[in-house]
């Protein structure tokens, strides 16, 4: 009886150091099942990894590889898009229209002819983006800036803000942005904050939305409408003629970029094999990055908000055209048994890399030509409620990217912010290249780790360092400060505050540097381990739900702005406890590296956890074989189908002898 879907077990390498092979996972519809008496698709089928894709070429096929470029390719104007907020929206500096700019300092009163008349430049704040949600980097938002302080020695806001025009020295290499353009400075300043909301309330929703509709309808439909509607969406904000429009048109422009982004990340895996997954993902990450090194250039040669936010849009035109030369995904059309779809593809891709049909030596078109009549067979994300490992894995890689993500806000209000004072960080483009180098070099570090621990190890050990970093930077630097109040002597009072203020400083910069150089690789690597780990059927729906809940450890960045930074302490307090249960809940997690992607339901729920470290030849390996588990009753489900199985089978895989 062909009851068994595909087995996951197959290494995609000879690297792999792990003995122990997932098990087969069974069709519903198999001999110990009485509701659904259909046969299961020939295992043939199902194991893409192992069949399908060496057969048309692997990656080797010269036209994977172009399609594997064309998602490449958008990588960079999506990073443009990600970090357009760092110039549309930067708080630049302004004094009252008329006063004159005198001898303007930042941070200082400024003063000329007319005296101290309120006419003052507002402290620099933070222009970029600290978090990514980008291709195993991601996307990133610029919502970690803090709210404009009042300038020294003039009281509160109110007392500051009595003009009623400004003169705007926007440092972003802008003549014009949309702070400057609608006055949103003093008792408008929120409406800054509301912009930056309504982006990253947009990815959100629309990470939820169109990875649903995306295993549904299919990845191309989704891809394809999403770059319509962003050129729609896109170019109109740049004619939109208040703020309230300007946040409207940027919540529909942040729901179609998600979809553009979640839809070439899906495809992006899809299209290789196990060994070059995380290469191609991280060379997609780099070329976002590109973008954001670029984006202070094209903003200079811009000068204007407008014009920059048409050019940021209009390169998505070139995009119209994967409607003709991008496939649907072959991967997602066998896994939801669209068969007819899938010979046709097939035909076409062996076509295109002159593949010959005496190479199907498994015979997979023979066996293709079988299940034809078979009806699509499609699954929801809601299905992933009803499994035992599946939704687990997926809980906990959400929360280690709302972890990641959200706390990546506190490291860099710490180094940013106004709790330490650099002199070299007080230039816009000091601070912004400061961030862009902080995430290179961590997802530099990523290929490295990763290569050498793997996914479940690499996470762990980021963690481990974001946790550090964030308990010694709310103890130690508390310690340093309360043995500094007593001290036996004024002498010594004086040099324990003086040193006290310069040790403090120098460990929050360091240990700010180490959080957000960890916690960004966090963010990043949760996201490609849950499409390694989440099976093709619903792999945009469990992508979308942990990149929506980065976009959540996002919004929480603006959300204490717009209430002038209350509660930031506690936000760190609360991100910090929440890295320590991620180090235990990661151990949970299995080891994707060099395994095949699961394909349906049943594949990702015998994608289980493997042992951190792999047992010694000949040891006996702790886990207990398919006739001892039987013994309980708790495990009813697994000795259901021990019969069907060899008995030297565990229930993470096989017992080696």
């Amino acid at each position: 009886d062909a009851a068994a879907s595909a087995p996951l077990g197959g290494r995609g390498g000879a690297g792999g150091s792990a003995e122990i092979q997932p098990l087969p996972a069974l069709h519903p519809g198999g001999q110990h099942s009485s509701c659904c008496p259909a046969a299961a698709p020939s295992l043939l089928l199902l194991d893409y990894d192992g069949s399908v894709l060496p057969f048309l070429g692997g990656l080797g096929g010269g036209y994977q590889k172009t399609l594997v470029v064309l998602t490449w390719i958008p990588a960079l104007f999506i990073g443009f898009s990600q970090f357009s907020d760092s110039f549309l929206l930067d708080q630049p500096n302004f004094w009252c229209r008329g006063a004159g700019k005198g001898t303007e300092l930042a941070g200082a009163t400024v003063t000329g002819q007319w005296g101290d008349l309120g006419n003052w430049t507002s402290t620099p704040v933070t222009p970029f983006s600290t978090a990514s949600w980008g291709v195993a980097g991601n996307p990133v938002n610029s919502s970690d800036t803090p709210p404009l302080p009042s300038p020294p020695g003039k009281g509160n806001n109110d007392s500051n803000c009595d003009c009623h025009a400004w003169d705007y020295g926007i440092r972003s290499g802008l003549v014009q942005n949309v702070v400057s353009k609608w006055d949103l400075v003093c008792d408008n300043a929120w409406k800054v904050h509301i912009a930056k909301f309504s982006l990253l309330v947009g990815l959100i929703f629309g990470y939820l939305i169109t990875g649903c509709i995306a295993d549904w309808v299919g990845r191309r439909p989704v891809l394809l409408f999403s770059i319509i509607f962003i050129l729609i969406f896109g170019l109109t904000v740049a004619l939109s003629v208040n703020v309230t429009m300007f946040s409207t048109l940027r919540f529909f422009e942040g729901f179609c970029l998600a979809g553009i982004f979640l839809t070439l990340y899906a495809l992006r895996i899809e299209l290789c094999p196990p060994g070059k997954r995380f290469m191609i993902t991280m060379v997609a990450s780099f070329i976002a990055m590109a973008g954001q090194f670029l984006m202070p250039g094209l903003a200079a040669l811009c000068r204007d908000w407008q014009v920059l936010q048409a050019l940021i849009i209009c390169p998505f035109l070139l995009m119209l055209l994967y409607w003709s030369i991008f496939p649907e995904s072959l991967r997602w059309l066998m896994a939801t048994q669209q068969f007819e779809l899938a010979k046709k593809l097939i035909l076409h891709l062996t076509q295109k890399n002159c593949v010959s049909p005496e190479s199907d030596i498994k015979g997979i078109m023979p066996e293709l030509e079988k299940e034809l009549s078979r009806r699509p067979k499609k699954v929801c994300i809601v299905k992933v409620v009803g499994t035992r490992n599946l939704w687990k894995n997926i809980v906990v890689l959400c929360v280690n990217s709302l972890t990641g993500f959200g706390i990546h806000h506190c490291f860099a209000r710490s180094m940013m912010g106004h709790e330490v004072k650099v002199p070299l960080l007080e230039n816009f483009y000091a601070d912004y290249y400061t961030m862009a180098s902080i995430a290179l070099a961590s997802c530099l570090a990523m290929c490295v780790v990763v290569r050498f621990l793997g996914r479940r190890g690499g996470l762990l050990l980021f963690m481990i360092l974001t946790a550090l970093a964030s308990l010694l930077q709310l103890g130690l630097l508390n310690l340093i400060g309360k043995y500094s109040q007593h001290p036996d002597s004024e002498l010594q009072l004086k040099l324990a505050v003086g040193m006290s203020d310069s040790v403090k400083d120098k460990f929050s910069i360091a240990f700010s540097i180490v959080g957000m150089f960890a916690s960004h690789a966090v963010g990043s690597l949760s996201v490609f381990f849950c499409a390694e780990i989440t099976p093709t059927v619903i792999r945009c729906g469990g992508l979308g739900l942990v990149l929506a809940s980065a976009g959540f450890g996002m919004l929480t960045a603006p959300i204490i702005e717009l209430h002038n930074q209350k509660g930031y302490f506690l936000h760190h307090i609360i991100f910090a406890c929440c890295t320590l249960i991620c180090i235990i809940c990661i151990l949970l997690l299995p080891e994707s590296r060099d395994q095949n992607l699961p394909e349906n339901i049943a594949n990702g729920e015998h994608y289980t956890r493997q042992p951190l470290l792999p047992h010694k030849k000949g040891e006996q390996p702790l886990l207990l074989t398919n006739s001892e588990l039987k013994d309980y009753s708790g495990l009813h489900d697994v000795a259901a189908v021990g019969d069907g199985l060899p008995e030297g089978a565990t229930a993470n895989g096989m017992k080696s002898m």
